[in-house]
């Protein structure tokens, strides 16, 4: 039987299985918000009888045991950041891959060099074309005196995210940030989930508490998170340190690892770092807390946040992109101007002191986080997926069958 090429499936409708082909700068060889997001992701569209072939960088000891069917792309350390991986393309081999995978649709996840190759080569097949935007790389300029760049690299955006059909964006505010920078693409809200069966104030235990050191009645002041400087670790020492100069009777946690780990334990001597976890530690980890304090300015979806809102902790983060969307100012937590560590410190004093307070906006932080289910938020995704697929013909003209091995090179 002659196999359907590309054309035959559009002129058949939406096409079943659909064969998406991934392509992401972070995947397994670091566990982040992205890779676990995208890793989410595959195994939801597997679940529901779709095809995925991921490209990504991997190493030889990667953090998450990756979904689906992962195809490594050549890769070197960004220099700095050995944690990170940056992509040099897409090889022979893996373009034979995917020729051989025959995908209905290419997802970029990270508008990289290797996100740069699968767009040209998307382009060249005259295939649909869809992007998520994960992180807010401009943001982070800030943090390493390279504010230069800042409008070369809106430039990127504007010509990558331009050639893409849609861009799922994780949050308003992402949404109305690319408007104001000239990207008119057709942007999705694409917001992020939470398994509140996982995380939630049920996991919350005494023993785990008093195994760190913490008696029971005192009030833990926890931060999740990957422990690099654009996270906020400078504000959060800043309240740490206000809130023990002003006597106000607290432990504070730190849950995550990564380079700014050493200066940051100098700086704190009586935080606990209890270091990266997963699974039931994190989610135990998360609910033995009493209060969650994430003054990062740089997310594009607080997803540490959620998790915290989900386990029953009142929320004081920073009033920008990412928990803004998430955060109930007055009822789940506080909103804060980021930078504010005054503020940021006030706030914590307010929660600290009043457990009245914080068991209101506990109870109300997890019901408003059940409005986060993974499951309705991944068919969004796939919803659009097939919106996409199914006006291709009219959207983007008459498709080219992407097969002929001499189109392998374009």
């Amino acid at each position: 039987m002659k196999d359907r090429t590309y054309q035959d499936v559009l002129q058949s409708g939406v096409s079943k299985p659909r064969r998406i082909a991934l392509f992401t700068g972070v995947y397994n060889h670091i566990a982040d918000g992205v890779s676990l997001t995208l890793n989410r992701l595959v195994e939801h569209l597997e679940s529901i009888g779709d095809e995925v072939l991921v490209f990504a960088p991997t190493n030889e000891s990667p953090l998450v045991q990756h979904k689906g069917t992962l195809v490594p792309v050549p890769s070197f350390m960004a220099p700095g950041r050995p944690e990170y991986l940056l992509t040099t393309g897409i090889p022979s081999e893996a373009r034979q891959r995917l020729r051989d995978f025959r995908p209905t649709l290419f997802h970029i996840a990270t508008p990289d060099f290797l996100g740069f190759r699968a767009l040209r080569l998307a382009k060249s097949w005259n295939m649909p074309i869809v992007t998520s935007f994960h992180t807010h790389f401009s943001s982070y300029l800030k943090y390493y005196k390279l504010g230069a760049i800042e409008d070369p690299l809106w430039m990127w955006g504007r010509w990558f995210y331009g050639r893409c059909h849609q861009i799922y964006v994780p949050s308003m505010s992402i949404a109305r940030m690319l408007r104001m920078r000239g990207i008119e693409t057709d942007v999705r809200l694409w917001p992020r989930g939470v398994d509140s069966a996982f995380y939630n104030p049920g996991k919350r235990s005494m023993e785990w508490r008093r195994s760190i050191g913490i008696s029971d009645n005192e009030v833990i002041v926890t931060f999740v998170s990957r422990l690099v400087w654009e996270k906020g670790l400078g504000v959060f020492a800043d309240v740490i340190e206000s809130l023990s100069r002003d006597g106000i009777p607290h432990r504070s946690v730190i849950v995550g690892d990564g380079p700014a780990r050493h200066a940051l334990e100098e700086r704190l001597p009586g935080t606990i770092f209890v270091g990266f976890k997963r699974g039931e530690e994190l989610a135990t980890a998360y609910a033995s807390s009493d209060i969650f304090l994430f003054p990062s300015d740089t997310e594009t979806f607080g997803n540490v946040t959620l998790e915290a809102m989900a386990s029953g902790l009142p929320t004081v983060c920073a009033d920008a992109s990412g928990s803004d969307a998430l955060v109930l100012p007055g009822k789940t937590g506080y909103l804060v101007p980021p930078g504010e560590s005054q503020q940021f410190a006030a706030y914590l004093r307010e929660l600290v002191l009043n457990e009245d307070l914080r068991k209101a906006y506990s109870r109300a932080a997890t019901d408003a986080a059940i409005e986060y289910h993974w499951p309705s938020i991944l068919a969004r995704l796939v919803g659009y997926y097939d919106e996409l697929v199914g006006r291709v013909t009219s959207s983007i003209g008459k498709p080219r069958v992407p097969y002929e091995p001499s189109s392998l090179n374009s």
